[in-house]
């Protein structure tokens, strides 16, 4: 579960956000976006395996560039849904692409004899395709919550989703290869 050190960033902007403001949060996020990138690849990591880590730079680049050039501006307040959002259209534009983001972070830790498996690739889309549905059900979620005003434990409840993407993502490979193996 090493990609979840890909939300570390997002944490740092929450934390940050709360203790100063978004501006110091978004370049915060992009600080430690960038740092995750530059560890990633001195330690050999593949563009293809930091799909997210690189839309995470693009998002807190552009906040940090809104934040910086309009500190007050109602975009500040709704950073959460449209950080989701973001994460979702990202998801969804990989499997529109043919290049789940998944795939990358796979490969990392399947046989390079697996890499062009169909199988393989079939696997990876479906396991981005849950997570891009659980950032975009998060999305909307947090965007209504927060429309409605209905507090931090309806907040972090959302942030309870990623549950079903996490066990999922542990355990449909070892289903799919248990299926392939009876055929």
């Amino acid at each position: 579960m090493e990609f979840l050190s890909g939300f570390a960033p997002w944490i740092v902007f929450g934390a940050v956000t709360a203790a100063t403001d978004w501006t110091i949060g978004a370049l915060a996020g992009l600080l430690a976006t960038v740092l995750l990138i530059i560890r990633a690849r001195r330690a050999g990591a593949r563009a293809d395996r930091l799909v997210l880590e690189y839309s995470n730079a693009a998002f807190f680049a552009c906040a940090a560039v809104v934040a910086l050039l309009q500190p007050h501006s109602p975009i500040a307040s709704w950073t959460g849904p449209l950080s989701l959002a973001w994460i979702a259209l990202t998801a969804w534009g990989s499997l529109v692409a043919r290049r789940p983001f998944t795939l990358g972070i796979a490969k990392a830790s399947a046989p390079r004899e697996v890499w062009d498996n169909p199988v393989f690739h079939r696997t990876n889309l479906v396991i981005t395709a849950v997570w891009a549905a659980t950032f975009t059900v998060a999305a909307v979620l947090l965007a209504t919550l927060q429309a409605v005003h209905a507090g931090t434990a309806a907040t972090i409840a959302v942030f309870l989703l990623y549950v079903i993407p996490i066990a999922f993502t542990r355990r449909y490979p070892a289903i799919v290869r248990a299926r392939y193996a009876r055929s």
